[in-house]
């Protein structure tokens, strides 16, 4: 490969350039209207357009991706973690249009990327697996039978998702067809299709993978252990490597079954292998993600091994640098920065970075996609960048951490800093007598931060506007008082300002996805009306008090923090 094209965005779409630098392949990167003012589009050597909209018309948009490589000149694609990573048809369209794909193969793609054949696969291996349906199951009736017949919890997975998307844990019965019917629809948003299967769910699991790579010369290594266990909504906030607290037969088990089940798919490229944990020391396989993973940084510092770049060679047809498994090299940790305020439930909050002052010294690594005066978009997901600190123990590992993490300053947005704070110093993190956290710890069991204060920036005289020419951007600045009554009927639901008593207002910039409730229905306090979703997750707000409800907002409405969107009457 000569030309690289980035299709992704953010901070990964940064390290991939980086990559493509050192392997000595020009890059080119992609922004939707959005991302216009992106520090990834800034840092490339050549950027294209990819025009309004979610991420349907950009980002997930193949014939546009296929004219701008066209148009570059680009030679190979690169698709980062997440939009179009684990689409087989797009892996499919690259390589008909002459490109080299950076990735497992399409036929791979597909085969690992159905979590039941996955299953299938794993089940002929003899790799650990609990129980599981016999297939996707076609309604929530049919899950809340096989929760009955297996018992709970139980586990509602996307059929052909990932990343979090698409997955519930069920705990009470009563919840399993209504959690059934939320998977289908984050599958179906975040896929393209709905199918949802169920498994057993284990008790207080954590969540360990095996990342490895595997050339076109039948070359497989796995590179190491993680543990992923810190996260909210089933997605991670804190990974490490290699994964602490394990016995050396239970890291041998997960190396040998991840092996076994990408050698029998054939697999190719960069991919991790996950698992379940129990506290008693059950394990069970999870599934396969055949793409780069947003915490692969641990594993590079931890071997000296650029996975990226592996990456980058395997496509090349070139043969691994390595030929088994290093011994690890001390111990890292990264944690996810994300816009959320974690006082508030892990509330997505979009807007604009007045100030982004990361953290130096001895172990720290930054992989970011902001900076100060960065957007921080509401249809997109809300990380900002990645923290990745490493130390010859993991005790030292720790207290770098604390140190980098107390120097770290965002400010115009709220952060999950104050939780990467507070979880340092945790009991059940640090493990001084045992391991204590496990994949929904921080819902169940880490307790309550206070909220950030909401800092509103103030907007200035000009609005930034971009120009493309041939692949490079040109800054423009506008008079905001030219375009203040400019599409004026496409903005978003204003922020309610001196709400009443019963108003229902937005609790986090995003879309209105569905009303729970219909107009003129009496409502309880605290029952559930509305999703939102933000930033790829769904928030749900409550009633304020008990009444009959007045719908004021569409689904499929872009809201404010604060938006009016419904009133509670006597």
């Amino acid at each position: 490969m000569k030309k690289l094209l980035i299709a992704n965005r953010g901070e990964i779409a940064i390290r991939i350039m980086r990559a493509a630098r050192d392997y000595g392949v020009a890059a080119v990167a992609l922004y939707s209207d959005a991302d216009a003012g992106s520090l990834h589009a800034q840092l490339a050597e050549e950027a294209y357009g990819l025009g309004p909209g979610r991420p349907a018309a950009t980002y997930l948009n193949i014939e546009k991706i296929l004219e701008i490589a066209r148009r570059s000149g680009a030679d190979a694609v690169h698709p980062g973690y997440g939009f179009l990573s684990e689409r087989a048809e797009f892996a499919q369209a690259v390589i008909d249009a002459g490109l080299i794909w950076v990735g497992p193969r399409p036929e791979v793609i597909t085969m690992l990327g159905d979590k039941v054949e996955a299953r299938r696969i794993a089940e002929k291996v003899g790799a650990p697996l609990v129980r599981g349906s016999n297939g996707p199951v076609a309604s929530a009736a049919e899950a809340v039978a096989f929760a009955r017949e297996v018992g709970l919890p139980v586990a509602i997975k996307a059929a052909f998702g990932g990343g979090g998307r698409g997955l519930k844990v069920a705990h009470r019965l009563e919840e399993v067809g209504e959690l059934f019917d939320s998977a289908v629809r984050e599958a179906t948003e975040a896929f393209g299709r709905g199918e949802c299967y169920v498994e057993q769910f284990l008790h207080k699991p954590r969540h360990i993978e095996a990342q490895l790579l595997a050339d076109t010369h039948g070359n497989i290594v796995v590179l190491g252990t993680r543990d992923c266990s810190l996260q909210r909504r089933n997605q991670k906030l804190v990974e490490e490597a290699p994964a602490p607290f394990l016995t050396d037969d239970q890291r041998d088990r997960i190396h040998h079954a991840a092996r076994e089940i990408c050698s029998t798919a054939g697999y190719t490229s960069a991919g991790t292998v996950e698992f379940l944990l129990s506290q008693d020391g059950v394990i069970s396989f999870l599934e396969v993600n055949t793409r780069l993973q947003v915490e692969h940084p641990v594993t590079e510092v931890t071997t000296g091994i650029d996975i990226v770049v592996e990456q980058l060679r395997i496509a090349d047809g070139l043969p691994l640098s390595i030929s088994e498994t290093p011994a690890p090299r001390g111990h890292a940790i990264e944690f996810r920065i994300n816009a959320e305020d974690p006082g508030r439930g892990f509330l997505p909050t979009p807007g604009l970075v007045t100030r982004f002052r990361p953290p130096a010294g001895p172990g720290v690594r930054l992989d970011s996609g902001v900076e100060s005066g960065s957007e921080i978009p509401a249809i997109y997901d809300s990380l900002m960048a990645k923290l990745i600190i490493s130390g010859s123990t993991r005790e030292q590992a720790l207290a770098r951490a604390r140190r980098a993490l107390a120097e770290f300053r965002i400010e115009g947005v709220a952060s999950v800093l104050p939780f990467h704070q507070a979880v340092t110093k945790h009991p059940a993190f640090i493990g001084e007598e045992s391991f204590g956290v496990f994949t929904n710890w921080i819902e169940t069991e880490f307790g309550e931060l206070s909220s950030e204060a909401r800092v509103r920036p103030v907007e200035s005289g000009l609005v930034r506007s971009f120009v493309e020419i041939d692949g490079k951007r040109h800054q423009l600045g506008i008079p905001a008082a030219l375009l203040a009554n400019i599409n004026a009927s496409e903005a978003p639901a204003p922020a309610a300002t001196n709400v009443k008593e019963g108003v229902i207002t937005a609790s986090v910039s995003g879309t209105l996805q569905k009303w729970l409730v219909a107009d003129g229905d009496e409502v309880a306090e605290g029952e559930d009306v509305a999703i939102l979703e933000a930033m790829k997750m769904e928030t749900r707000i409550g009633a304020p008090k008990s009444g009959r409800i007045v719908l004021h907002a569409q689904p499929g409405t872009q809201v404010e923090l604060g938006a009016a969107l419904a009133e509670i009457k006597p």
